[in-house]
């Protein structure tokens, strides 16, 4: 079977993201647009998980459980795993790392954590635009022991990519690879709508054969290139 699956998107937590980026928006929005597995993946946190695992719950949408790791490089990395524990407990690793933020959030965009009805019930204390201090090789080898699937982000832009800051992308066994204009490459591609507003959800996802939907099943399947069209 052919399964739409979208595994980049930011919510209101995101400080790049709009605030009307609730995480019961996004699910309901892409479920209007057809995607059947659906990521939240927001820089370097994932407090919003809970809402939006509710939310996707709601809208008959399996959760990919996401974070957007920055690394020291400022190379964008998606990390993926199949249960929010897992998630949460690799984000507060990674926020570890990040620069305590100092003074009105506004300064850099707000970052906002809320429940499932989208009130706020709270925002984030540490610069989620920040880098961490960890390198590019650490985020991979750690988050591939921990069991998450591990997708260099939108690899063909000029900025935040491996391609860009690192200017080669280092032989280590990724999931996959993002690209914002697919082309055939050795690893296997997906693309992504890496939404930052509501009409951004699913305009670019994949197509990927699968024998059925689930997590196990859709690591199988990015294990082929042939697997996924776009």
């Amino acid at each position: 079977m052919q399964v739409r699956v979208d595994l980049h998107n930011h919510s209101c937590l995101s400080p790049c993201a709009d605030d009307g980026m609730l995480p019961s928006l996004l699910a309901l929005q892409a479920m209007e647009m057809g995607i059947q597995i659906l990521a939240l993946s927001d820089h370097n946190a994932a407090e919003n998980l809970p809402a939006f695992a509710e939310a996707c719950e709601l809208c008959s949408i399996m959760p990919v459980f996401g974070i957007e790791v920055t690394t020291i490089e400022e190379v964008h990395l998606l990390v993926l795993f199949k249960r929010i524990e897992e998630a949460m407990a690799f984000s507060k690793e990674v926020q570890a790392t990040l620069p305590k933020l100092r003074g009105k959030s506004s300064r850099f965009g707000r970052q906002i954590i809320c429940d499932v009805a989208g009130n706020p019930i709270g925002e984030s204390d540490v610069l989620l635009s920040g880098a961490s201090s960890l390198s590019f090789d650490e985020v991979v080898t750690d988050a591939l022991a921990s069991g998450a699937l591990v997708i260099p982000a939108h690899i063909d832009r000029p900025a935040y990519s491996v391609l860009a800051n690192l200017g080669f992308l280092p032989d280590l066994p990724y999931t996959a690879v993002e690209m914002v204009h697919p082309t055939a490459q050795a690893w296997t591609v997906v693309t992504a709508s890496d939404a930052h507003f509501l009409e951004e959800v699913g305009k670019r996802s994949c197509l990927i054969e699968m024998e059925e939907i689930g997590w196990e099943a859709l690591k199988k399947s990015l294990c082929d290139p042939c697997n996924v069209k776009f």
